[in-house]
């Protein structure tokens, strides 16, 4: 059985190492072409919404994911960071990025975090502005208070990760996992290409570049989508970066939103040899309140 290596979260030396080397994990990939990690047609995946530092949940998900099980059980996670509990003023949700980072290394075939809007800021010091303040900036001081003189070092390896992540995950048949698509109609400035390409600095810092348009993508149509998913050779999208109360929830006949950080979180198994329509998935879905309550984070 595969063991997750334990970090001690205080440690500089250890943290930035296991995010560099999850960071190489994911650019060096089997299937990792551009900005897109490709999977196979075959085996079961677990597609995950909005996570937002919960842990609780991540730790149902890690188990409902069953990675030891097959290297056919695949898992997507998105928004890592940013949650709405802080310590002492400061947001502490480095220590999930570390926890995700020892997955990516123990199943490095199996587990794919993508990038979201919150990772994309908190790359790019874009600040937002969430309940108590501007929490890119609370996130670097959550980083700063548990390593002091070592925190840029820390920062820098965490920023690795990040830009190592890729902006979907696409399987061999038509499934796309992404955390949002562009604006439709700012559709004429985005390069759809971009999935097929390594991401630049201009796509992921300027406020029009395709990797920001991607993430921070709400307003959409269906032409729209269905011309993405034409140009792609996409079946179903399942995205994030909505807010879902019931954890899942249909956008359009070939386009699901997920939210896995709530108490009404839902996260939603496939079967990758048969991908569904939207309307059949959501019989599928799980919700996390359902599974039982575990008192040890993963």
């Amino acid at each position: 059985m595969t063991q997750i290596p334990t970090i001690n979260m205080s440690d500089p030396t250890a943290v930035s190492e296991l995010l560099v080397q999850a960071a190489l994990v994911m650019e060096t990939a089997q299937g990792r072409i551009g900005s897109t990690q490709h999977i196979p047609a075959t085996g079961k995946i677990l597609v995950t919404g909005d996570l937002h530092d919960n842990p609780f949940n991540y730790s149902k998900i890690v188990k409902l994911a069953n990675l030891n099980k097959s290297e056919d059980n695949h898992l997507v996670l998105q928004e890592l960071i940013h949650g709405d509990k802080l310590i002492g003023g400061v947001d502490m949700s480095f220590r999930m990025l570390v926890r995700i980072a020892s997955l990516v290394v123990a199943y490095p075939k199996q587990v794919h975090p993508i990038i979201a809007n919150h990772e994309l800021s908190q790359l790019t010091r874009r600040g937002i502005t969430k309940g108590k303040g501007n929490i890119v900036e609370m996130f670097i001081d959550g980083v700063e208070w548990v390593f002091g003189t070592e925190s840029e070092r820390v920062l820098s390896a965490i920023d690795s990760f990040f830009l190592a992540m890729p902006l979907s995950i696409k399987s061999a048949n038509g499934l796309m996992c992404c955390h949002s698509l562009p604006n439709a109609p700012l559709m004429h400035v985005f390069d759809k290409n971009i999935v097929n390409r390594p991401m630049t600095d201009a796509d992921r810092n300027n406020v029009d570049g395709s990797a920001t348009l991607m993430v921070w993508g709400r307003v959409h149509t269906q032409t729209q989508v269905n011309m993405l998913a034409k140009e792609w050779d996409v079946k179903l999208f399942c995205l994030g970066h909505a807010f879902v109360p019931d954890g899942i929830e249909i956008l359009m006949p070939n386009v699901l939103l997920l939210n896995s950080d709530h108490e009404q979180g839902a996260v939603l198994p496939i079967d990758l040899s048969d991908i569904p329509t939207a309307e059949t998935a959501m019989w599928s879905a799980i919700k996390l309140a359902s599974l039982p309550h575990e008192q040890d984070y993963v």
